[in-house]
C-alpha cells in the first residue's frame, strides 16, 4: 500500500459489515487511524489501526458521548456507511419501518456529520463521504423507502458541499450497484431460487459480475485522500456498468 492516509483519523459507520469492514481495513492499510463503529459484528477480528466501537448511530446523546470519548484531536475522514433495506412497496410499508429507514439511512448521516463538523475543520483536507445508491437515481421494484432514502442521501451530500466547501471540507457520495455483502445475499434468500437469481443479476451487468466490498473501498480509499482534493458534491456511480444500459433493449 502507499501510505496515502498516513497519520490520518477516520470514522466509519456501519464499519463492522461487509463495505464498512472492507473500507476500515483499507484505510488502516493506508496508515489512518480508524474507528469503526457499529451495533452488530461487534466481536469479528480487526485489523491493526482498526478500533470498533458500539455506537447507535440514531441517537443523538450517543453520538455526542462517542466523539467526546475519542483522544483529543482533528477527525480527518467520516464515511457514513451505515444503512438497511426494506424490500416492500408504499402499500406495505409500515409507518414505523419507513421512519426506521430514514432515521438509520438518512438522520444518522446528519447527526453524524452535524456532531463531527467541529472536529473535521481541524482536520487536513477533510472529507465526508455518504452512502447513496444508484437506487437513487433510478428504481428497483419493490424497494420504495429505500430508494426515497437514497434520494435524500444525495440531495443532502451536495447541499453538505456547497455549505461546509469553504471550511475546507469536501462532501461527496459513493453510489454503489450490487455488491456481494450480507444484505445482498439476505436478498437473494428471500426471493425463491438462489442459484437462478444470483446468475440473472450478475449476467444483467455489463461486466458479468456485481461488486466486492473492496471494489467499494478501493474508491472510498481515493476520495479520502489528497489526490481527490478537488473532488466535492458529486454522486460517483459504481456499478459495473448496470445503470448505463436500458434494460428493456439488452438481447
Amino acid at each position: 500500500m502507499t501510505g496515502m492516509l498516513a497519520a490520518k483519523t477516520a470514522v466509519v459507520t456501519g464499519g463492522c459489515g461487509g463495505i464498512g469492514a472492507a473500507i476500515c481495513a483499507r484505510f488502516a492499510k493506508e496508515g489512518a487511524t480508524v474507528h469503526a463503529c457499529d451495533v452488530a459484528n461487534l466481536d469479528r477480528p480487526m485489523p491493526q489501526g482498526v478500533l470498533a466501537h458500539e455506537l447507535d448511530v440514531t441517537d443523538e446523546q450517543a453520538i455526542q458521548n462517542f466523539f467526546a470519548g475519542l483522544p483529543d484531536g482533528p477527525i480527518d475522514i467520516l464515511v457514513n456507511a451505515a444503512g438497511i433495506e426494506i424490500e416492500k412497496t408504499i402499500e406495505h410499508t409500515s409507518l414505523e419501518e419507513w421512519n426506521r429507514i430514514f432515521a438509520i439511512n438518512v438522520t444518522a448521516m446528519f447527526l453524524m456529520s452535524k456532531t463531527a463538523l467541529p472536529r473535521l475543520r481541524r482536520g487536513t483536507d477533510a472529507g465526508i463521504i455518504n452512502f447513496g445508491s444508484y437506487d437513487g437515481f433510478i428504481a428497483d421494484p419493490g424497494l420504495a423507502a429505500y430508494c426515497a432514502t437514497k434520494g435524500a442521501v444525495h440531495a443532502l451530500t451536495r447541499a453538505m458541499a456547497c455549505d461546509h466547501g469553504p471550511e475546507g471540507i469536501r462532501v461527496n457520495a459513493i453510489c454503489p450497484g450490487y455488491v456481494d455483502t450480507p444484505m445482498l445475499q439476505s436478498f437473494f434468500k428471500d426471493n425463491g431460487d438462489i442459484d437462478t437469481l444470483q446468475n440473472a443479476v450478475r449476467d444483467v451487468h455489463p461486466m458479468r459480475r456485481y461488486g466486492t466490498p473492496e471494489d467499494i473501498a478501493n474508491l472510498v480509499n481515493w476520495l479520502a485522500s489528497a489526490e481527490a482534493r478537488y473532488a466535492s458534491g458529486q454522486l460517483w456511480v459504481l456499478d459495473g456498468g448496470l445503470s448505463a444500459q436500458v434494460q428493456q433493449m439488452r438481447i
